[in-house]
This record gives C-alpha cells, structure tokens and sequence, in this order.
C-alpha cells in the first residue's frame, strides 16, 4: 500500500466516522434517552418519521454538487449538528414538543447532506481498482461510530447523565469538524455540472441503467427483510438487555468489522462483477443461521454464532455492493448520482421493514428466515446485465 493510498483511506475513515455518529446518535441513542424520560411507544415511533432525509438526500444533492467545496459542506454541517446535540441534549424530553423533533429533524437533515458530500469525495479520490479496500475502511469506521454513538453514550449516560454524556457527543462532533477543515482538496478535472438535471440524464441514458437500478434494489433485499426480525427473535429467546447490549452488541461490531475489511480486500482482489456473485452468496447463506436457530431447541449459543455470522456476511456484501454503486458514478456528478442510487437502499429497508414483521407473526420465525434467503435470489438474475455498467462511465475511473 503506497503513502498516498494510506493517506487517502485515513481521511476515508475520518469522514466515515463522521458519518456514522449522527447516524447512531438518532437511531441508537435517542430512542433510550426518550424511553428513560418516560416517553411512550407512540412517541419514540416518531423517531423513524424524522429518519427520512436520509433517503431523500438525492432531492438536494445537486446542490451540493453545484455549490461550494466537499470541505465546506462537510466542515459546515459537522459545526450545526454539534451545536444542535448540545441543544437537544439539554431540551427537556418530559415535555416533547415541536421544537424537540425539529432540532431532531435538523440534525438528520444536516446528517444527510454532509453524506452526500463525503460520499461524492470519496469517489473523487478514489480509483475503481481502490473502491473495495476504500469501502472496506468506510464500512468498518461507520459502525464503529455508529455504535460509538450509541453504545459509549449510554453507558456514559448510565454513570454520569444525559447532560454529560450529550456534551462529550458535542465535544466529539467538534473534533471532526476541526479535522475536515483540514480536509485535502480532491484533484477533480471534469469540474462541476451546468444544470441540476445534468447528473440524472446522464445516468438515465446509460446503457442498462434499469438494470443498474433494479439490482441496487435487490442485492441487499434478503438482509433488509431480515435485519428488522433479529432483534425481537433474541428477546424472544430469552436474551437479557445485558447480554444483547454487552456480547451480542459487541460480537456484531467485530464481524461487521471483519467481514467489511476482508469484503474490501476480496473485492479489491477478484474485481466488482466476481466480488458481487461471491460475496452475495455468503451474504445469502446468513439466512439460514438464523432459521436453524428458529427451528432448532433454544440454543443461545446458536443464535450468537447466527448473529455473528450474519453482520460477518453483510459486511462482505456490502462492501462489493458499494464498490459498484461507486463504480457506476462520475467522478463530477458523485454527489448527485451516488445519493440517488444509495437512496434505493433505504427505499429497499423500508419496505422489506414495514412488511417484515406481518410476515413474521403469520409465518412464524423459522418460516419467515427462510423466506429471507429466497429474496436475496432474484438480484442473481441481473448480474449479467450489470456486468458491464461501471466500463459505460466516461472518463478515467
């Protein structure tokens, strides 16, 4: 690995950290801290309402595209969510009003944009042949803060409360603000687009594209579908909170980790087309941990190594599946093209979600895992048209 390359994947971990923390604060961290100030179900139900500028990012993506740097969109909307933490942090959530969630909305609002500014960077300083081991870093320092977020400022909140613990999250956010401002300027020469609707024709009249499309909807299906059911199948296995916040919580982290480092290495090593049939595959199979464990005698030891293997899959696919969304883009509409495909990912978890637990109660766990693995079949049937895609995009990749 050159100096260059490692100097790139630093600041590709940076941001990606940066990315994931808000992520975790709002999806990880904020549902306890309403529950543990007595808010009802109904009210932390809100929470996935004010989730949804991260799937419409692509909305005012051109913007980011068209106007200022990647340095100031990501330094400038790092400073406002950490002002804003420290303001929700010290907001009084035994009287939830609007205020409240309109600082929360912000602060995913805010979230989603410097996400598409980070993602367009890391396409810009990166090669194709770079795109597995740089997906790998991403995926592996996202979770990381993710959990971060959402695991060491609960357990902080535990030992010295809220207000602290939301202080140190700000002090936190503070510090990546002050790194991307130091953030290196990206060689780009194609320069930024004329007019907002350029990026989506020019994506819209690739050859295949609904290929493109189709499949980034299905690769991830089969996970998307199973991911919602997990976490009630441990409750219902008589798993404590201990041991899920303390050995399967950390367990996951681990293989996420490890499956995204060597998903990125696979990738790197085998090329996209080889890394998606392959790493797809094992992805598949994670299916079925978790329907031996539904169907066999409650074994905790078998639901753990279910779940391991599960996010050890996922971080394998999902490195190759970002690879290739990346791999499709152009260097000078990143932002723009890269936020409209990843946002069919989100409209994949929402709808696998939203129909996941239905499903389960009518199919029981067992029968509901197994229909997870059939789902992630039908993306198969479009790897030969996609095979090809990232060779349409012009210029040096």
């Amino acid at each position: 690995m050159t100096r260059s390359l490692r100097a790139r994947l630093s600041w590709i971990g940076a941001l990606a950290f940066a990315s994931g923390f808000p992520f975790g604060l709002i999806n990880e961290a904020l549902p306890v801290y309403l529950r543990t100030h007595g808010a009802s179900l109904e009210e932390i139900g809100r929470v996935a309402a004010i989730t949804a500028p991260w799937s419409l990012k692509f909305l005012w993506a051109p913007l980011v595209d068209r106007v200022g740097s990647r340095r100031q969109w990501i330094a400038g909307c790092l400073a406002l969510i950490a002002a804003l933490t420290l303001v929700l942090g010290h907001t009084d959530p035994t009287r939830i009003g609007a205020a409240f969630w309109l600082v929360a909305l912000a602060i995913v609002t805010l979230s989603a944009t410097q996400d598409v500014a980070i993602d367009a960077y890391t396409i810009e300083i990166t090669s194709r042949q770079e795109l597995g081991v740089a997906n790998s870093v991403r995926i592996a320092a996202y979770r990381v803060a993710m959990f971060t977020a959402g695991g060491v400022l609960i357990w902080l909140a535990g030992r010295s409360g809220w207000d602290t613990s939301f202080t140190v999250g700000t002090a936190a956010l503070v510090a990546l603000t002050g790194a991307a401002l130091l953030l290196p300027s990206p060689d780009v020469s194609a320069g930024r687009p004329l007019a907002i609707w350029e990026p989506l024709r020019a994506l819209l009249i690739r050859k295949d594209i609904w290929a493109v499309v189709a499949f980034a909807l299905l690769f991830k299906l089969d996970i998307a579908a199973l991911e919602p059911m997990t976490r009630p199948f441990w409750v219902d296995r008589g798993f404590s909170l201990t041991e899920i916040g303390a050995v399967l919580t950390t367990g996951r982290i681990i293989a996420t980790i490890a499956g995204a480092a060597l998903g990125g290495v696979l990738t790197s090593w085998w090329g996209i087309f080889r890394g998606l049939w392959v790493l797809g595959l094992v992805q598949a199979f994670s299916s079925l941990g978790y329907w031996a464990a539904a169907t066999a005698a409650p074994s905790k030891p078998l639901i753990l190594s279910a779940a391991l293997f599960e996010n050890f899959a996922a971080g394998l696919g999902t490195s190759a599946y970002l690879a290739f969304l990346m791999s499709v883009c152009e260097k000078r509409y990143a932002a723009t093209q890269f936020a409209l495909l990843s946002a069919l990912l989100a409209v994949t978890r929402s709808g696998a979600g939203e129909a996941s637990g239905a499903l389960t109660e009518h199919m029981g766990y067992g029968g509901y895992f197994l229909l997870t693995f059939a789902l992630a079949f039908p993306a198969y049937l479009l790897l030969a048209k996609i095979r090809h895609a990232p060779d349409a995009v012009p210029g040096e990749r």
